[in-house]
């Protein structure tokens, strides 16, 4: 009887080549999906730090023309706004609105690594000070 209890122990002791192999496939999965969350994050935090970055690239020009109150000519133009060693270029369109005394000021920023990506827009009226 004694044989008998040391021969079923010795098949319980280990793990078979087929449990072991669920077991790496369920591991793999989930570190697999870990990485692509890490990634997620790292990406968004990527994002909403250039979406930060254009969006005070945008606000400078629009408190610029504010501050020092331009009567800005009517067309587009485009400069650089880079901030630290994010490059972006700010494309500015200001349009005429139907009352002669106001213009449409459009600040479109984009990135100029990422094949001109828009970024952000913003828009400001500004009134004839003179």
């Amino acid at each position: 009887m004694r044989s008998n209890h040391l021969q079923f122990m010795n098949r319980s002791a280990g793990f078979t080549l087929l449990e072991v192999m669920v077991a790496l496939v369920i591991l793999s999965t989930a570190l697999g999906a870990s990485l692509r969350a890490i990634s997620s994050l790292t990406q968004n935090s990527s994002d909403l730090r250039a979406s930060m970055m254009a969006t005070w690239s945008a606000e400078n020009r629009l408190s610029q023309i504010r501050l020092a109150h331009e009567w800005p000519e009517l067309g587009q133009s485009s400069f650089d706004c880079s901030q630290g060693e994010l490059h972006l270029m700010c494309e500015e369109n200001v349009i005429a609105t139907p009352n002669p005394f106001f213009r449409r000021v459009e600040v479109s920023v984009f990135d100029a690594q990422d094949s001109g990506r828009r970024i952000i827009k913003l828009n400001q009226v500004v009134a004839n000070a003179q």
